[in-house]
């Protein structure tokens, strides 16, 4: 399934620091992507990285010198400024942040910068007391202020032994970063857009609950793929072990309770609502306060009460909802009979039984169901590639409901 980086110009920078070598992976990965890939090296970049590392990951010449006869810098100093979706320079020292600053252009990097149009973000990387020194901070704060996008740096140990404030954001957030700024423009621009996720969690007592095994996967890949088109995007999640989408609000909960408290509150003046969680149909009646201790009694008895209906209850001023329904069997009977009691726009309907669909896994195969009896089936695929497929639709109704 394509990315929002696919065929896009990623112009990538890099300078003279220890965390270089971390550049490498990068490049790589954003070729994964489906990204064309130019890579422009200060001279000090050089002496920790070769140029050769990043030409035979991106298929494409490395640019290392303004003046050299093979460089497209050389007959144009625009050519990849005009032709850039976005300049990302990973790592940027000190040395080349104050250049920005102050808008110097000696060097293939700093000329491709002056002269794009196109976003341009910044990973600084370096010695803590560097970037803890108020001249760099005044020149970052510089740059933020000219619609610079800076990343990092995060708190870690350093090339020097010191713990603090210098290492490179890793290569997966940098990316998330970038998908983020390209994605701007998508289709679901200027669209606020709540997505549930994960397993609710109801406690029996302090340390046991009734639950589901949701992982959270295809929540969380939904929340991603909105971002990527566009949109402001919050994410309602229960305990989870997965890191939120760059750029994505992220709300905590565990309890259906919460999750309704948070759902409601976020899509009041939403324009989307997405219920991708695995909310618990019950809770029990009265959770204990103390952990239950092994008795001699063969049975215990839990009296559960019904949790509310979230989708149902959730409203706001055209606001187009999409539930999920995870079904053993009658899948098609059970999603048009959801479409009915919750009042929704489509609902996405899967069969865990099936191999590679449903919890815990990496893929999934889905049924979208729609009010006119419409029923589109979409084949195994990764979890992203599904968001991607729903948020379709998503974007169709979107418009429907504007024009």
């Amino acid at each position: 399934m394509p990315t929002v980086l696919d065929g896009k110009h990623v112009v990538l920078g890099v300078c003279g620091s220890i965390a270089a070598y971390k550049s490498v992976d990068l490049a790589s990965k954003l070729v994964q992507l489906g990204a064309l890939v130019d890579v422009v090296m200060t001279d000090g970049a050089t002496r920790f990285v070769g140029p050769i590392s990043y030409q035979g990951i991106t298929h494409r010449p490395v640019v290392t010198d303004l003046f050299s006869p093979s460089s497209e810098l050389s007959m144009d100093h625009v050519a990849l400024a005009q032709k850039a979706d976005i300049v990302l320079i990973a790592p940027a020292t000190a040395n080349v942040v104050a250049k920005l600053a102050c808008g110097l252009a000696d060097d293939a990097l700093t000329a491709t910068v002056l002269a794009t149009n196109a976003p341009i973000a910044i990973a600084p990387a370096g010695d803590a007391n560097m970037f803890g020194n108020p001249v760099t901070k005044a020149n970052l704060d510089t740059l933020r202020k000219r619609g610079v996008h800076v990343i990092g740096p995060v708190t870690g140990r350093l090339a020097s032994g010191m713990v603090g404030e210098g290492r490179l954001e890793a290569p997966e957030r940098i990316i998330g970063h970038v998908r983020m700024l390209i994605g701007k423009s998508g289709d679901l621009a200027g669209a606020k857009v709540v997505v549930s996720a994960g397993g609710t969690q109801e406690p029996i007592d302090p340390v046991r609950y009734v639950g589901n095994r949701s992982s959270g996967k295809m929540g969380f890949a939904i929340a991603e793929a909105a971002r990527d088109r566009g949109a402001a995007v919050t994410l309602i999640t229960s305990p989870v072990s997965i890191a939120e989408p760059v750029g994505v609000k992220r709300v905590d909960v565990r309890t259906a309770l919460e999750m309704r408290d948070a759902v409601l509150a976020a899509s009041k003046d939403a324009d989307l609502l997405v219920m991708s969680a695995a909310v618990a149909d019950f809770r029990p009646e009265a959770p204990v306060q103390e952990k239950i201790k092994r008795r001699a009694e063969e049975r215990l008895e839990l009296k559960l009460v019904r949790n509310p209906d979230i989708i149902a209850e959730a409203s706001g001023r055209r606001l187009v909802k999409i539930a999920f329904a995870v079904e053993t069997s009658n899948l098609l009977e059970n999603a048009r009979a959801k479409l009915d009691s919750k009042n929704v726009s489509l609902v996405v309907a899967n069969d865990v039984t099936k191999p590679g669909v449903g919890f815990g896994t990496d893929t999934n195969q889905v049924t979208i169901v729609a009010p006119d009896g419409s029923v589109e089936e979409v084949p195994l695929m990764d979890k992203f590639g599904v968001a991607q497929r729903v948020l379709d639709r998503a974007a169709t109704l979107l418009k429907t409901r504007k024009s």
